[in-house]
């Protein structure tokens, strides 16, 4: 969908920006087109968290959000890599975790941490999980993401943070306080687990942990060299508003998705 520029975005592109036009997320005619975009933009994220190694066996998954039966979403098969799924391969669950279209399992965990995202934020479209390797490091902490870079910003204030590690995740009760964690923000760290975001958008939720990711690893770069300086909390919230919504996080993902659609077309079947 191709629309006026929003002015957040105008102003981000400097003068004469209001004049502009950009892509802008797309609307839809029916309830099957929206359901076939949300699939494959589910299979492009998968494909993208493949090719930058976010893969850990059979751990990790993103889901999205059925349009028309909202209390069901699709997600990932059990055991298949991340660097094959196809958006046929997607399978459908409900709110009880039973596969409602596909022939393949779905991986517990999933579930229980999707389901109960889902049941607890209904504006969330999708959520993204998985055991990256700066995500998981930076996790053991037990702390929050300081505001030391730019990007970083984007959860100043704007993540929460899961302390209860048990084990795997494979009762309701925890998919329940790992909702309570991440409250009304894009994203939580699951203490000694990995990183969670979300997004009105699969996009979005994908865009959200890939920076999250990094700005993880930026972290723990700067503190193993010495004593970061941290922005300012006013700073800090003015580049949070500037760069922290959901527009400009489905924006800041689009590189991405180009790039995986130049370069992996057949996740579309």
């Amino acid at each position: 969908m191709t629309n006026c520029l929003p002015d957040a975005l105008a102003a981000a592109l400097g003068p004469g920006a209001e004049a502009l036009t950009v892509t802008l997320p797309p609307e839809f005619g029916s309830l099957e087109e929206e359901r076939h975009h949300r699939k494959e933009q589910l299979a492009a994220g998968f494909r993208l968290f493949g090719a930058l190694g976010f893969a850990e066996g059979v751990a990790g998954h993103i889901t999205a959000r059925d349009p028309e039966h909202p209390d069901l979403f699709w997600v990932n098969p059990f055991g298949m890599s991340f660097n094959q799924i196809k958006a046929s391969d997607l399978v459908l669950v409900n709110d009880e975790g039973r596969v409602v279209e596909g022939r393949r399992p779905v991986n517990r965990a999933a579930f229980v941490i999707h389901a109960q995202v889902h049941a607890a934020r209904p504006d969330v479209v999708a959520a993204a999980h998985s055991h990256s390797v700066h995500g998981k490091t930076f996790s053991s902490l037990g702390r929050l993401l300081d505001p030391l870079t730019q990007d970083a910003c984007a959860f100043f204030e704007d993540h929460g943070l899961y302390t209860d590690y048990r084990g795997v995740v494979n009762e309701v009760q925890e998919g329940k306080r790992i909702a309570a964690a991440l409250g009304d923000h894009k994203a939580a760290i699951l203490q000694n687990h990995g990183l969670l975001t979300i997004g009105h958008t699969v996009a979005e939720a994908v865009w959200w942990f890939v920076t999250m990711e990094r700005s993880c690893q930026a972290q723990l770069l700067a503190m193993a060299a010495g004593t970061p300086k941290l922005i300012d909390r006013d700073t800090a919230l003015l580049v949070h508003r500037q760069i922290g919504g959901h527009l400009a996080g489905w924006v800041q993902a689009q590189p991405l998705f180009d790039w995986v659609t130049a370069r992996q077309p057949d996740f579309r079947d």
